[in-house]
């Protein structure tokens, strides 16, 4: 192993998680495992279009057909806003003040909200534990979830779960009763397996779509109507999986630079004030000013 690989561990290890949350997760999700955190959201996102009310809203939006990118990245925005100076800092309830206003144009259950919240967390997690180069630490799971309780609090939720095995029976237990097919699951997964290959590197565009399928699992599979894989591609996907995160362990050093997404819609940067659907803009805009 690599001199320092462990550092941001030990440094892990010393906080309190009930008090230093916004420092672990940050540790943990921008200088630890930024591409399994990217990974993780990634299948998160798809679970949701497992639950046929959520793929309805989604598809009837036609966001993810149209401006599917920035969907994509305005998402991704959002969780980097919120979280990059602290979940209560002025900076992330700017973000969720901006989420709460988006959601506001739709009629979404608080228990919708409450089952995307717990993928956020769960689908990382369950990305890390499988193909990450070393362990989550307990204080990593306690600060996870405490950033995502206060995330879901300023949403609005209330009864939120208090840990992670909390989260992962929400998950469970919503997708046993809530998980079935339907044609809307399937349009979005090919819409989002699209936005995935645009923007990938070329030479990863041809073998994506079969690689992602051979991750999913078979509820999920079934549910968004996606075809099995060969059944030789998921081992050795996750062979390579393997192989990467023991190369991580052993042979990379540490990153110094926090990770931060690169939008494909704002390569000059970005503003709160462009996040959110086009043709919604300049009424959220107008609202922002007399907020």
């Amino acid at each position: 192993m690599r001199r320092g690989r462990l550092d941001n561990l030990r440094r892990i290890e010393s906080l309190d998680p009930d008090v230093d949350y916004d420092e672990i997760v940050h540790i943990t999700s921008r200088l630890e495992f930024p591409w399994d955190f990217v990974q993780g959201t990634g299948i998160a996102f798809l679970r949701d279009y497992g639950v046929p009310s959520i793929s309805h809203l989604l598809h009837r939006t036609g966001q993810f057909e149209r401006d599917g990118i920035k969907r994509y990245d305005d998402t991704i925005l959002i969780g980097q806003e919120a979280t990059i100076d602290g979940i209560d800092s002025p900076r992330g309830h700017a973000a969720v003040r901006r989420l709460n206003r988006i959601h506001g144009h739709y009629d979404i259950p608080d228990h919708e909200l409450a089952y995307v919240l717990s993928t956020t967390i769960v689908g990382p997690v369950r990305w890390i534990s499988q193909h990450g180069w070393r362990d989550l630490h307990p204080h990593e799971l306690t600060a996870l979830t405490r950033v995502t309780t206060r995330f879901g609090e300023l949403v609005g939720l209330r009864g939120l779960p208090t840990t992670y095995d909390g989260y992962l029976r929400l998950l469970t237990d919503y997708e046993r009763e809530h998980f079935a097919f339907h044609p809307d699951n399937t349009v979005l997964t090919e819409a989002s397996i699209d936005i995935a290959r645009r923007t990938s590197p070329w030479w990863m565009r041809p073998a994506l779509r079969p690689v992602l399928l051979s991750l999913f699992d078979e509820p999920l599979r079934v549910a968004l109507g996606m075809p099995e894989q060969p059944a030789w591609l998921g081992p050795a996907v996750r062979r390579g999986l393997r192989a990467r995160a023991l190369f991580l362990r052993h042979a990379a050093t540490p990153r110094r630079e926090p990770y931060l997404h690169q939008p494909t819609t704002y390569p000059g940067g970005h503003t709160l004030a462009q996040i959110g659907p086009a043709y919604m803009l300049d009424h959220l805009n107008s609202k922002e000013h007399h907020a």
